[in-house]
Parts: C-alpha cells; structure tokens; sequence
C-alpha cells in the first residue's frame, strides 16, 4: 500500500506546530532521514531523544550492498507528526479517527494489534452490541459512522466471518486519504511539557522500529490509557462507594475490584462423535459450587462468563490472568464434553478458542465531569451531551471465575429511553491537549458497567474525533471548546448523523430550512417534518415522512434562485432493529443479518434553473443512511428529489433533507 501523500516530507524535519495550519505531516521518504539517536524538535525548542537502542554496534553484512558500512546500519528511529493522534483501533478509536479525518485533520491512528475492531476482532469475537432492547423490547441504535461501518460489512461480508470483519475495518479505515494507520504498535509513554502532551513514543513491533509523533492533540481510546496515564492525566480503578455520587448500586465501602475480563471459544458440528481431553493447564470446573445463573445457553458460540477480574492492577496481572482464564475455558469445555450432562454436545469440536482475554475495565480517566448512575438512572439532561447509551447497568461479578459461587453479572437497572452522556466527561482536567473515548473515560464503576458496551463507545469516539478537529480550527484547548463552542460540537455531529437525546438539529446554513417543501404522496408522518433537526421516531413522536408507493418525489421550491451545490439525506434503516454481526446469525424481529430492507437504494436529483429541470446528480446501490450528493454548483429555484428504489421495501421513509451552497 502507498503512503500518503502528507506523510512525503522528511521525517525529522517534523516541529510541533504553534497552531493547525502550520501542521505539516510526514515520515521519512529515505532511509537517511531515519537516524538513531536523533533529537526531535519540540514546540518550545527542546529535543526529545529516542529511546532506541544504538543500533550502530549492528554486525549486518548484507550481501546486497557490498558491505556498505552506512547501508548496513539499521534505521529504526521515525519521526512524524500530525494534527491529531489517536491511540487504540477499536470502535471508539476508528470512529475517532475517520470523524476527525473527513473533517480535514490529518491524523494518525495507532494500533497494538495486526488487526482493527478490539474486542470486536476475530481474535476475541464480542458482538458489537449497543442499545440492543430499551424495557420496549426494540433497540435505539446508535447512527453515525459506527453504523457506517456495521452496514459496510453487511455488504461485504453477507457469510458473517470475524477475520473477514478484520479485513472489512481496515478498508473502511485505509480509504480515509487524511489517516496513516500504523498496526502492531503501541503507544508506549508520553513526553509532556507544561500539561500538555508534546509527543508520543511508539514501539512497533513487527518492524523493531520506535516511532515519536508529534501532534497538536492526542485521543486516547485504547481502553486501558497507557498514553494518557504516562502524561500524567488523573485516573481511577475500582468501585467507588455508595456516598461519593449517591450511587445505589454500589458498594457501601470503595475497593478495588475491577469487572473481569472473558475469553471466548466457539465450537462445530463434526458430524460424528468426537472426544475431547482437556490440556494439562485446564481448571476443573467446580459445578457444586457454580452459581445457578451460570448458565450454558448456546454455549457453542462461546460463554461469556469465563472472565476473570482483579482488585488491584488488572492490567499488570493480565498474563498471569490469561493463563488462568485458558484454563477455566478448557475446565468448563470438559465438563461440558466430558461430564454426562450435555449429549448433545457429543458431535461438537473446538473450532475456535481465544488467547487474548477481552477487558471490560481498568482505568478511568477523570475529566471536568464523572458521568455516574445518578446519571443514567434519572436521565439527567446535559447542555454539552454529544452521544448516549441504553444497555442496562450490568455489573459484572468482583472476580469472575475465581468467585464460581456469586452470579456471574447483576443488571441492576434497564431503561425506558436512552441517557446522555456529556462532553466533559471526554477530556482530561489535567492534560490540556488529551481527550477520551471508550471504557477509560471520566465516569464511576456502576456508570462503566452500562457505557463500556462497544457502540455506545463508538460514538464517544466520533464525538472526541469532531471535537479535537474543531479545537485544531478554532486553536483552542478540548476544554474552552466545551465552554464557549459547544453548539459548533453538537451541530457538527447531528449533521454527520448522530443522535443526542432532546437536542434537535438547528442547522444555520442549511437552505432547505428556507424552502417550501412538497411530497408526491404521504403514507405516514409528514414533509415539513424533515426539517424539524430530529433524525428519527423517538419518545413515542414520528418525525418522519413516509410515501404511500415508489418511485416517490419531494420537492423544494425557492421564491428566488439560490446556489446550491450540496444535497444531504437521512434515510431510514429502522434503528429499532439490531444489525451487528452475531455468531448465530440471528434474524428476527429485533435482530437483522442483512441490509435493511428500508434503505435508500437509487435516487435521482434535479434542478429547476431558469425554468427549465436538469439532471444534476444520481445515486445507485446506496450503502448508507446519511445519503451525501454532491454536484457542480447551481443556481436553483427548486429541487427534485426522486426516491426509485430501496433495498425492500415499497415505500420510502426519510427523516431529514438539507441543501447547502
């Protein structure tokens, strides 16, 4: 794969700039440009050094270059520099990075593994769950580009393989022009100065090479926050208890229990018996003393509840705690081959067995505010909510496998609607520069034990990746965004399709607004509807326009020409059923294994100019609900839109038009 284009200029000329558009990207395009033990320039003029080794005591004779002394000397020493830097590529950091790329930043996104997706990877295979089931039965489905990408795979990968996903991440990724994606690197300390991260030092694995890239702003969404703990940045582990923030749920004292992390297996039908002998490490389970709730539904997709947690430093106890759950994995798999309780289980075979246990908690980083159950529980509003979440409080057991007797989770609470979720919970209220997404942000235990769910991360990321974009415009600090730009914040995400909870589009520019609308037919909702900024059906209220048949029309009319050359939909995709890839390819009334039958699928737009109607633009075999058409400027009196087809069904639905200049 080529670099891009931004990262041709010479690695080590790279300087923290004073502001964004004295930014310049780039990594070294000679290998004369990557020498050890080189000093990098930082904003207030000081060196930083590599922390490499000297690779000059190197004994390489490589038969290639004639024994060139200088050829044959190792360059493992990379500067670079970007705008934006986000650390960790699960959903959180993917939706960070490519939100702040198609904004304009350049950014750079790091990774610690060769594949994209967390714990959503084919090397740990969570279901990309969000709000699933509200206590309505039907989901809220997060929008933006974490649906982008759940639709994105749809389409590529109708067979529901998980390294097939891997490869459908990195697509969605790699196609951003403004990202530099960098896998098997981890982001390993940072270099601060006057509480703001000037770089960040990097180990890549696979090509022995250390990386220190400087940018204006750093997103850590890497779930355990090495990046952000290095800095300085303030954080927590643990249960607080009940009288810190009046949390019900939680303990009467605080402690340092940390919900456990799982490993998943997945089995197949052999079509014949086959036995299975447990390894020499495998743990019997203990199924007197189990707890009646550890149960062993579709236990061949894998079994949740073999996690283990920690009550002092999970993150420091992971490999001794990654043997221990291989271990309680093959016990319970004996005991449910070899036990006498499961015949059916007689043709089953391990197709699948994880190795890297997915967490659900470490640390968590305090920002101006700590998001709690008082929060979630009484849906308190926000002046600065950028996303939300829904998937009940559920608080897994202290210690998981290690406590066989306890349940393995206690939902404490399910809701009637979604809760918001605020910006300043995003950002760090030490590090001037640093920002958040995932399971790390700033919030307690009981508040972790609903947020951590992967979608509803995703749109922290795609809230913190807008946020640091608009901060590198404005050349103000993730703070002063939150005080004096937060209108900018929200209107930007409601554009890019993501829903905040009682906060309506108010969208300024948008000409649509000053239009007079007209529908060829209405089967439910209404035209002027899609101007009203809420972008689906929620709190029992349509806010949609539903034709009675296809092909279907609206359009704008104008009393005097305007110049147009942006037309932006929102289609439906019914967020009320779940469309994430699951291991048992589940579809029903709450759960769909396809693309979704109510998606646009073909349009076509006109333009009345000067009294006559021109083809401007036309769309085929759409893939997502936000619909972008864009067109060579006109001047307009009016607009046709024309629906032709969707993925289904007979009827279209929309939720909101705009038009821009």
């Amino acid at each position: 794969m080529k670099r891009r284009s931004f990262f041709k200029a010479a690695a080590l000329a790279s300087v923290f700039p004073a502001s964004a558009s004295q930014m310049a990207i780039g990594i070294g395009s000679a290998d004369k440009n990557k020498n050890s033990n080189t000093n990098t320039p930082l904003s207030d003029g000081s060196k930083s050094q590599f922390n490499q080794q000297d690779r000059t005591k190197d004994k390489w004779l490589n038969l290639g270059t004639n024994n060139n002394t200088d050829l044959n000397r190792p360059s493992r020493n990379v500067s670079l520099s970007a705008d934006i830097v986000v650390i960790g590529g699960g959903a959180a950091g993917i939706c960070a990075a490519v939100s702040a790329a198609r904004l304009g930043s350049k950014v750079v996104l790091v990774q610690d593994r060769p594949v994209l997706g967390g714990n959503a990877s084919s090397e740990m295979r969570v279901h990309l769950n969000g709000v699933n089931r509200l206590n309505s039965g039907l989901a809220e489905r997060e929008t933006g580009i974490i649906e982008e990408i759940l639709l994105h795979n749809r389409f590529e990968n109708p067979q529901e393989s998980f390294p097939v996903w891997d490869h459908v991440l990195y697509d969605f990724v790699i196609r951003e022009p403004n990202i530099e994606l960098m896998l098997n690197t981890q982001a390993i300390a940072s270099i601060v100065k006057d509480n703001q991260i000037q770089q960040v030092r990097c180990w890549q694995l696979t090509t022995e090479t250390e990386y220190l890239i400087s940018a204006q702003y750093f997103i850590d969404c890497s779930g355990d926050g090495l990046m952000a703990a290095t800095a300085g940045a303030e954080y927590r582990t643990g249960r607080e208890g009940k009288s810190e923030f009046n949390e019900q749920f939680a303990p009467d004292v605080a402690d340092g229990w940390q919900m456990g992390a799982s490993l998943l297996m997945s089995a197949k039908d052999m079509g014949r018996e086959t036995p299975y002998t447990a390894p020499s490490w495998a743990i019997k389970f203990d199924a007197k003393n189990a707890h009646k709730r550890r149960k062993f539904a579709a236990y061949d997709e894998g079994i949740w509840w073999v996690e283990v947690g920690s009550e002092y430093d999970i993150v420091g106890e992971q490999e001794i705690n990654r043997h221990k759950l291989m271990g309680y994995l093959h016990g319970v798999w004996d005991h449910i081959k070899n036990s006498g309780q499961f015949p059916e289980s007689a043709n089953l075979a391990l197709d699948w067995v994880g190795s890297l246990p997915s967490r659900r908690e470490s640390r968590r980083f305090i920002g101006d505010y700590i998001h709690n159950e008082r929060d979630l529980i009484e849906l308190r509003h926000f002046e600065d909510a950028v996303a939300f979440g829904g998937w009940g409080i559920d608080e897994h057991n202290p210690g998981g496998m290690d406590n066989i007797h306890m349940a393995p989770t206690i939902f404490h609470a399910h809701f009637d609607e979604v809760y918001q979720i605020p910006y300043r919970s995003l950002y760090s209220r030490t590090i001037t520069n640093l920002l958040f997404a995932g399971r790390n942000i700033s919030q307690t235990h009981i508040a972790l034990a609903s947020s951590r769910i992967m979608a509803t991360c995703a749109l922290m990321g795609q809230a913190v990746g807008t946020a640091a974009n608009l901060c590198q415009k404005l050349n103000v600090s993730p703070r002063q965004l939150g005080k004096s730009h937060i209108n900018e914040l929200q209107e930007q995400l409601l554009r890019d399709d993501v829903f905040i909870p009682k906060r309506p589009a108010k969208a300024p520019n948008d000409l649509a607004r000053k239009s007079t609308l007209f529908a060829s037919s209405t089967l439910s909702g209404d035209i002027s509807l899609l101007l009203n900024g809420i972008s689906r059906d929620i709190d029992n209220k349509i806010n949609h326009w539903q034709s009675r048949n296809l092909p279907a029309n609206i359009q704008l009319e104008w009393p005097k020409p305007v110049g147009i050359s942006t037309v932006e939909i929102k289609c439906d995709t019914n967020v009320k059923r779940n469309i994430m890839m699951r291991k048992d390819s589940k579809n029903d009334q709450y759960f769909s294994n396809s693309v979704p039958d109510e998606m646009v699928k073909d349009l076509k737009l006109q333009a009345r100019v000067k009294g006559q109607w021109i083809d401007v633009a036309s769309i085929k075999q759409n893939r997502t609900r936000l619909i972008k058409v864009n067109f060579p400027s006109v001047n307009a009196t009016a607009l046709k839109l024309e629906i032709l087809s969707t993925y289904g069904k007979p009827t279209v639905k929309l939720f909101e038009i705009r038009a821009y200049s």
